[in-house]
């Protein structure tokens, strides 16, 4: 079975002064948020949920990627660090759209929300070429 990750950002909608990142960043509680309701999720087991330092989409925060080998990459942002229930059940019936695609293809159209809308990147496969010459592709 491949490993499926949603990376979470937990620098986005930091709070800074004098340099220094002060109290919890809003990518922290959407972290927290998703972890939190990840255990009764019917796909925790096929999904990690990582947290990650700058995603670089400061401007588009909070961002969240899915990705696994062999699959496309996704990148999305404007998420809410304050997720309600229906929202957190979007982000994982997007992610179970993710896991059943064997490209890891999500068409705007069947995305649900609230990741119809705050796609960042579309990260295609990488491709691995091989002693022979034969580009090999990561598999599942």
């Amino acid at each position: 079975m491949s490993v499926h990750t949603i990376f979470v950002c937990t620098t986005c909608a930091s709070k800074w002064e004098n340099g220094k990142r002060v109290g919890e960043s809003g990518g922290e509680k959407l972290f927290r948020r998703l972890q939190a309701d990840h255990t009764n999720w019917k796909l925790s087991q096929e999904f990690q949920i990582q947290p990650v330092q700058c995603m670089s989409a400061c401007n588009r925060s909070c961002v969240i990627s899915f990705a696994s080998p062999g699959k496309n990459n996704y990148l999305f942002g404007d998420i809410s660090s304050e997720l309600t229930p229906d929202q957190v059940q979007g982000i994982f019936d997007c992610a179970e759209k993710y896991y059943v695609n064997l490209e890891g293809s999500l068409p705007w159209s069947e995305r649900p929300e609230p990741l119809k809308k705050g796609i960042l990147a579309r990260i295609p496969v990488v491709s691995v070429p091989s002693e022979n010459g034969k580009v090999l592709h990561t598999t599942r």
